[in-house]
């Protein structure tokens, strides 16, 4: 089901601040900068070996991530992991009782295919799940 983890999501306030830190201070690479509208974020991307780290600054007082941050301060907002098939994990998991906030599949950052499981249903933790091609 799972093929690796995909990108950990990391909730800043400013993301130049964010960004300056992770390529000055730790020699990372910031590859690619999107917005997306939708989720009222903006992301930018960090390769780390086989997976990556997203940095997510809200576009929005109200987006979720400036919620998130309201709630719990900046850091880890969710860890994704990587599925061959979305839409049959989704319907699997919801057999299982799995809490799910995304029943079915909608558009993330960098074109994937994403699905949030409800943090109630995960030990506390945010995941999502998310295809590529």
């Amino acid at each position: 089901m799972v093929k690796k983890i995909d990108h950990i999501g990391i909730a800043v306030k400013d993301l130049a601040a964010a960004r300056e830190f992770y390529e000055k201070v730790l020699g990372l690479k910031v590859t690619e900068e999107e917005i997306v509208e939708e989720q009222k974020v903006k992301v930018a991307f960090i390769p780390t070996g086989d997976s990556e780290v997203e940095l997510l600054e809200s576009t929005t007082p109200d987006g979720p991530i400036a919620k998130f941050i309201e709630k719990n301060g900046e850091g880890i907002q969710h860890i994704a992991f990587r599925v061959d098939n979305l839409e049959e994990t989704l319907t699997r998991l919801k057999a299982k009782g799995i809490r799910l906030i995304d029943e079915k599949p909608r558009r993330g950052a960098g074109g994937a295919k994403i699905a949030f499981l409800h943090p109630k249903a995960t030990f506390g933790t945010l995941v999502e799940l998310c295809e590529r091609d």
